[in-house]
């Protein structure tokens, strides 16, 4: 599943100057996000639509540069403003934290480290003002975690460090695009965090960014917990009366087009034929299977609820082809599509 970087853009594909800066973090730098990196910003069309700053490790992306087989000019500026856009041109804030020797394709606590400092300082970049919006390159969170920062992953770091409580996970392809009421919890805790008010809150944030990326009026199906959803009670507890319907009452009489409980296999096929515009999954497994069956080569994960829109890849950090120049960037050239697209305009 090998996809080359498409050729850089021409001079004319130089982005307006209102386009959003967009933060770019390079993942662990012992997996693909290097070269997902640099093949992404070199794609046609990119530039066109967003201004990208990488925060990374300038020495380790023009070694991702050499794995591809791409003419990449990797640049080191010290800040968004000192950046310059031209086609075959990677900015990045060098945080040279990454040694020369690192191998590809192994767990490091000196990359999951610097994989966390990549996206704080994007973080504090968002904040300040200085972008508008972030797209993450794929972190691995064994070394994440030996680095020193216990995160389920990205989501919650980003909530983090941004001062969030609560934010949604969702899931995007050409054909489905799903939100999770939770995410990275054992499958009991999350049926026990399942509650009306988390249900609608993140219904409610799924409707604002369908709207935000150009669907007025966005038909929102939310699946059930249980098999059939529940088939009259014939399969478990009542949780679709108990947790789910009355977010659902309470979202229509908004004017929120939130249809459900719906039984999760039945939801995904109307969704795939068009009939949803987004599907809201009560738990990791009921988003992830169908969107990766769906979509993966051109997912998207995309976190909505903080101060900026964060898109990532929606696949890992690959160690088995890590280094070799073999990695699809297809998936985060849509992250980067993503990110303009739903990113507002410096200034407005």
């Amino acid at each position: 599943m090998s996809t080359a970087p498409s050729p850089a853009a021409p001079a004319s594909a130089n982005p307006d100057p209102g386009t959003p800066f967009i933060a770019v973090t390079m993942g662990d730098g012992a997996g693909v996000g290097p070269e997902v990196t640099v093949g992404a910003l070199l794609d046609a069309g990119v530039l066109a639509e967003c201004r990208p700053v990488v925060v990374g490790d300038a020495a380790r992306l023009r070694r991702a540069a050499h794995a591809l087989g791409v003419d990449a000019q990797v640049v080191a500026v010290g800040s968004v403003a000192e950046a310059e856009f031209t086609p075959g041109r990677v900015n990045v804030i060098d945080l040279g934290l990454l040694p020369e020797d690192l191998p590809f394709g192994e767990v490091s606590p000196v990359a999951g480290d610097a994989a966390y400092h990549y996206v704080r300082v994007a973080s504090e970049l968002a904040l300040g003002g200085a972008v508008q919006g972030i797209c993450t390159a794929p972190l691995n969170k064994a070394a994440l975690h030996a680095g020193g920062h216990v995160f389920p992953g990205h989501t919650e770091l980003l909530a983090r460090l941004m001062g969030v409580e609560e934010v949604s996970m969702m899931l995007s392809t050409p054909r489905v695009k799903v939100i999770h009421v939770t995410t990275h919890l054992g499958l009991i805790d999350a049926i026990a965090r399942i509650e009306p008010g988390l249900v609608e809150r993140t219904v409610r944030r799924g409707h604002a960014a369908m709207v935000r990326s150009g669907v007025a009026e966005p038909r929102i199906g939310v699946c059930a917990i249980n098999p059939h959803a529940g088939e009259g009670g014939l399969f478990g507890y009542g949780e679709e009366a108990e947790k789910i319907t009355p977010a659902i009452e309470v979202l229509r009489a908004d004017g929120i087009d939130a249809r459900g409980p719906l039984p999760a296999d039945t939801a995904f096929f109307l969704a795939g034929r068009g009939d949803y515009d987004l599907i809201v999954a009560m738990y990791h497994d009921q988003g992830h299977g169908p969107v990766k069956v769906l979509g993966i080569e051109a997912g998207v994960n995309i976190t909505v609820g903080l101060p900026v829109i964060r898109t990532s890849v929606d696949h890992g950090t690959a160690f088995d082809i890590a280094g070799t120049g073999r990695v699809d960037v297809r998936s985060m050239v849509e992250a980067l599509h993503q990110a303009a697209q739903m990113s507002p305009r410096p200034g407005a």
